[in-house]
């Protein structure tokens, strides 16, 4: 790697992330997904999994005890809370947002991945530059950028009720405002096996309540259900109210 491209590294890390590394390759590290090792071994040896293992664990404990000093909930709804804010799909968002995508060192192949793929692959590179703050930086630092980028997020999740399981919730409006449970039916089936797309609609006595798609069938049904509670709240926002109470 040329002086340039290092340098473009450093860039990024002090405007996007507020960090100025001791050790630029930490950050380099944290964005070298393992297909572009298998790819440049003569050059690369390292990739990062290891950052991600040990950003992962950064980012649960502060969020931990974020939710710990904030929130007197029992552990079961601080647990959804967590999972709601450090789950693959958050953290790919948190990426996006930084905008690191196009320095992330991919195979030739994975360039051309799926989507999901590149979610996955996204959200990866977010909990690996945790880990390479963390030992750049030290604590107080990683701790700063998961408030700054991660925690922030708290307020929308509670409003939203993201964090609870939609299925369940759905199921539990349905039969308090309609008197029925809700049933999935597949709609349409798209794409190659390895990378098929389904669409699924929820119906409520047998009307046709809000559809979705997704790369699984309880993938779509997920995103279908948290479709229909929000047609719900919006539809009958006092019995919906009265279903949390």
């Amino acid at each position: 790697m040329n002086k340039e491209q290092i340098d473009a590294y450093r860039e990024f890390a002090k405007k996007a992330l507020g960090i100025d590394f001791a050790d630029i390759n930490l950050l380099i590290t944290a964005l070298t997904h393992r297909s572009y090792v298998n790819e440049h071994k003569k050059t690369v040896v390292e990739h990062n999994e290891r950052l991600e293992f040990l950003g992962d664990a950064v980012l649960e404990l502060v969020t931990s005890d974020f939710l710990y000093r904030n929130y007197e909930q029992p552990e079961g709804i601080m647990t959804s809370w967590r999972a709601a804010l450090v789950n693959t799909e958050s953290n790919a968002a948190s990426g996006e947002k930084l905008g690191y995508g196009p320095l992330v060192r991919l195979s030739k192949g994975e360039k051309h991945g799926s989507e999901r793929a590149h979610h996955v692959i996204m959200a990866d590179c977010y909990e690996a530059i945790i880990g390479a703050i963390y030992l750049d930086k030290g604590y107080a630092a990683a701790e700063k950028f998961i408030h700054d980028n991660t925690l922030v997020k708290i307020d929308d999740i509670l409003e939203s009720e993201s964090w609870r399981d939609s299925k369940s919730y759905l199921q539990e409006l349905a039969q308090r405002i309609d008197g029925v449970t809700p049933t999935y039916r597949v709609m349409k089936e798209e794409g190659p096996d390895h990378d098929k797309t389904f669409t699924l609609g929820v119906y409520i006595n047998d009307h046709l309540k809000a559809t979705a798609s997704g790369h699984s069938k309880q993938e779509a049904q997920v995103k279908a259900a948290s479709e229909a509670i929000r047609k719900y709240k919006k539809e009958h926002p006092e019995e919906t109210k009265a279903a949390l109470s």
